[in-house]
């Protein structure tokens, strides 16, 4: 296919593509036999969406969506054994993860035991001290006080540590990709285990706990019995699957669009107080919940307390709610510059290894494990390679993260090298992994990784390509517009919020924002100008070349939205590429 615009470079090094022929083609029959605009009907049809199927696309219904909870293996022990328990004034103990979905997960289930008049301990490990997932010790001392363990968005490898939990039932609701067996507990959901279909493996781990309480609700209905109000904690549904990058497929997109119809009630003083905070004023979508929300949810985990993010979305009390989110708003910003100092100390060590090979990686001395998974994602985006960034303590102990790209299975081939041995332990699904190496087998383990990687075609991979939509002039970029494609959402993992091109525009206006960085003002020569802002501009040549334009033209790409300031509402383009024009 001939590249779009005829940019086979950007200045991001990426190939632009258009809609293929047959997309076009599909668009065009949508366009004649729907009322929907053209830009439209080139997102669904990209989608492979028909004309019969539209409708129901735009409007997704959760009734109609949403799965048996039965379907999966041990949700019906699993849902019977929590009831017993919160009837019964068992004593309730959640382990929980401590990222967005394993807090969620908790907090679908304390709000659930609070409409019941009944609680339960919260347990969120610690990132450095403890680690991911149930520990011998910590699951020992709760089933010595506890008649039930849940354990959320964790414990589905966790043989030995369930094992130590003898005097307590364990129920594992998860979502990480199973091994050959599974532990010795009462029951274990997960649409990842190796006994399932596979046809819910998109769910979060907060997904298949709110199916678990949409099965406690049917049994409290067959008793006569009216369960809590199930949608209202759609919010953390929605939070989760956004924030823990979960295909937005099926079910997810049902789910999702829902829960930001909650959350903009706001009802729930955790979501609420962080949204405020977060400076957020308008109605929320899934870009304010992956990059504003989930990042501060995640902080306390990441640096700070670990039951932090959980709390915060549980509690009922506003005043409780806003002092915590001040304080995961601070350690956010704390991590943002742990962060960026390992970052630049990963990206150098990677270059000097090299960033072609099948695998890229990086470790180093005393890098902070809470954010390793961050600095992952960006040596995977700057790369377009599987990514690997591990830190080691005192001890020689090394805790990593890794990011996968489409089509490599990352969590597999780290489940393999911890079978092999290579690692203390690991384990995570395809597009991302964690791992926990010993100092002297880690250029093993990283060999053998990339040897595996290899085997799955990661040394083939050619820089990204940006996938374009189709064309818009700024002066057809309206608000009418960006609300009409908004119907088509929500957006984000394995649906791509969609992408213009603005060809042959002239830059009227470019400034540099903070340290990287570009807000920039351009126009077709028709009087029709459209603003753009550029963030990280200045970590590529794009930041560089439009700052100094010198009366050049471009064409540019990126998304459109809706800036809000002031009370004024006009649209902006998040500008993610550019290339010379002509």
């Amino acid at each position: 296919m001939t590249a779009f615009l005829g940019v086979e470079s950007s200045l991001t090094g990426r190939r632009w593509v258009g809609p293929s022929i047959d997309i076009d083609r599909a668009a065009e029959a949508l366009e004649q036999s729907t009322t929907l605009p053209r830009a439209v009907c080139q997102l669904l049809a990209r989608r492979g969406i028909g004309a019969q199927e539209a409708e129901s696309f735009l409007a997704p219904a959760l009734r109609d969506l949403l799965p048996d909870p039965r379907g999966l293996k041990d949700m019906e022990k699993a849902a019977t054994r929590f009831l017993k328990a919160a009837k019964s004034g068992e004593k309730i103990a959640i382990f929980a993860d401590y990222d967005v979905d394993g807090g969620s997960s908790a907090a679908l289930l304390l709000t659930w035991l609070r409409a019941m008049n009944r609680d339960a301990t919260l347990y969120v490990p610690d990132r450095i001290d403890e680690g991911y997932g149930p520990n011998e010790e910590a699951m020992a001392q709760l089933a010595s006080q506890h008649d039930l363990i849940v354990c959320v968005d964790c414990g589905t490898l966790s043989h030995d540590p369930i094992a130590a939990a003898t005097a307590a039932d364990v129920v594992v609701l998860d979502h990480h990709l199973g091994g050959e067996t599974l532990p010795d507990c009462h029951a274990v959901v997960n649409p990842n285990r190796q006994d399932e279909t596979g046809d819910l493996a998109h769910l979060c781990a907060a997904a298949v706990v709110f199916l678990m309480l949409v099965e406690v609700n049917r049994q409290l209905r067959e008793d006569g019995t009216q369960g809590p109000d199930l949608m209202a904690m759609l919010d953390l549904v929605a939070l989760a699957t956004v924030a823990d990058v979960a295909p937005l497929i099926g079910v997810n997109r049902a789910l999702v669009r829902q829960g930001l119809k909650v959350m903009a009630r706001r009802d729930r003083p955790g979501i609420v107080a962080l949204s405020d905070i977060s400076r957020m004023d308008t109605a929320p979508n899934s870009y304010h919940l992956g990059f504003l929300l989930g990042p501060r949810v995640n902080a306390g985990g990441r640096i700070g307390k670990a039951d932090l993010g959980a709390r915060l979305l549980s509690t009922p009390d506003m005043h409780e709610a806003k002092a915590m989110a001040e304080r995961l708003d601070q350690l956010n910003t704390e991590r943002r510059d742990i962060e960026a100092s390992v970052r630049a100390a990963a990206m150098a060590q990677a270059e000097e290894r090299g960033l072609d090979a099948p695998l890229v990686w990086a470790a180093g001395e005393n890098w902070h494990p809470g954010v390793v998974g961050i600095v992952a994602s960006r040596l995977k985006e700057a790369t377009n390679r599987p990514a690997i960034v591990i830190g080691f303590d005192e001890d020689g102990i090394g805790k990593g993260s890794g990011r996968s790209v489409s089509g490599i299975d990352l969590g597999a081939s780290i489940q393999r090298l911890a079978s092999e041995g290579l690692l203390v332990k690991g384990g995570g699904h395809k597009m991302a992994a964690g791992l926990t190496v010993e100092r002297d087998k880690l250029e093993p383990a990283m060999e053998r990784l990339s040897e595996l990687l290899a085997q799955q075609g990661a040394d083939r991979i050619g820089p990204s390509d940006l996938k374009l939509d189709g064309m818009l002039m700024p002066g057809a970029a309206s608000i009418d517009l960006v609300n009409q494609l908004e119907t088509a959402g929500p957006f984000g993992a394995s649906a791509p919020a969609p992408r213009f091109a603005f060809p042959d525009v002239e830059i009227r206006f470019a400034k540099r924002i903070g340290d990287s960085h570009l807000k920039v003002t351009f126009g077709d020569g028709l009087n029709a100008r459209l603003e753009a802002i550029c963030f990280g501009a200045f970590d590529t040549d794009l930041g560089p070349a439009l700052e100094n334009h010198k009366g050049a033209r471009f064409h540019l790409a990126g998304r459109l939205d809706i800036n809000t300031w002031g009370g004024r509402q006009t649209v902006q383009l998040r500008l993610e590429d550019a290339a010379p024009a002509g």
